[in-house]
C-alpha cells in the first residue's frame, strides 16, 4: 500500500473519476458503479462494477505492457482505485471491430456476426453534446486534433492492442468483437493507451456458446435489458485471472 494522499477532483466521467495526488506525476483514478447507455440516457447503479472494471483494467493493461505496449497505467491502490500517469487525452474514441455488431450494423448493409478482415478502424470526436460522431477524414483533418504523422501513430497503437487483445483473450475462450479506447499524449510527447479496457468498453463473446444473447459477457447485457451484468463481469474477470497474476500494488 502506498501512503500517496489523494487530492482535488480533477474530472468525473460516467464510469471513474479522476483526482489529483500529492505528486504531479501520479494521478488517481475511482471506478464508480454508474452503469449508462445511450449518451447517458440509461442509468442504473450496479453494486460491485467499478471493482470487477478496476481489476480486469488493471490486469490487462499489465498484460498489454508487457508485450510492449504503452500505457498511463502504474498500479492498484484498492479494490476501486488506480494509479496512472497524468496524460493530455486525444479527444477521440478510437473503436476497432473484429466482427459486425451493434450501431455497425445499423448504420450499413451488414449482419451481425460477420467477421471483419482486416479490422474496422473508426474514429468519433469524443463530446457529448455532439453525440460523439463518426468523423470522416475530411472532418478529422477539419478538427486538427491530431497532426497526421500523429494520426498515423495512433492507427499503429490501436491495431497493436487489437492484436494483442484478441490473442490474450483468446486464450480464455473470449471473443474480442469490438472495442474502443481512448489515447493521449505523456508530458514527454509519448502516444500511450489510457482509460480502461473492461466489459464496459470491450464487446466480449462466450466462444463456447452459439446463442447470440446467452454469449454476451459485456455493456450489452445492460443496453439490451439481458439482467446479470455483475455476474458477466465477473465471469470475465475470473477467466482473465486464469493467464494474470493478481494486479500490482503501486508503491
Amino acid at each position: 500500500m502506498t501512503d500517496l494522499s489523494i487530492g482535488a477532483l480533477l474530472y468525473e466521467g460516467k464510469a471513474k473519476r479522476v483526482y489529483a495526488t500529492d505528486r504531479s506525476d501520479v494521478v488517481a483514478v475511482e471506478y464508480k458503479d454508474d452503469a449508462t447507455a445511450f449518451n447517458a440516457l440509461k442509468k442504473a447503479q450496479l453494486a460491485g462494477k467499478g471493482a470487477l472494471n478496476c481489476r480486469i483494467s488493471a490486469l490487462l493493461f499489465e498484460q498489454l505492457e508487457a508485450r510492449g505496449v504503452p500505457t498511463h497505467y502504474l498500479g492498484v491502490r484498492d479494490s476501486l482505485w488506480m494509479l496512472v500517469r497524468p496524460v493530455r487525452v486525444i479527444p477521440l474514441e478510437v473503436v476497432v471491430r473484429n466482427t459486425a455488431a451493434g450501431s455497425l450494423c445499423k448504420q450499413m448493409p451488414i449482419e451481425p456476426g460477420t467477421p471483419l478482415t482486416p479490422p474496422l478502424l473508426d474514429f468519433y470526436y469524443k463530446d457529448d453534446a455532439f453525440g460523439d460522431p463518426l468523423l470522416s477524414e475530411a472532418r478529422l483533418e477539419r478538427l486538427a486534433l491530431v497532426t497526421p504523422a500523429q494520426l498515423e501513430q495512433i492507427r499503429d497503437l490501436a491495431l497493436r492492442i487489437n492484436d494483442e487483445l484478441r490473442r490474450l483473450l483468446a486464450q480464455v475462450g473470449l471473443e474480442l468483437v469490438d472495442f474502443k479506447v481512448e489515447l493521449g499524449f505523456s508530458d514527454d510527447g509519448e502516444l500511450l493507451l489510457a482509460d480502461e479496457i473492461s466489459p464496459d468498453t470491450c464487446r466480449l463473446w462466450d466462444r463456447a456458446v452459439s446463442d447470440s444473447r446467452a454469449r454476451i459477457l459485456d455493456k450489452d447485457r445492460f443496453r439490451q435489458d439481458l439482467g446479470g451484468v455483475v455476474e458477466a463481469y465477473g465471469e470475465v474477470l475470473k477467466r482473465v485471472q486464469g493467464v494474470c497474476p493478481e494486479p500490482r500494488l503501486y508503491r
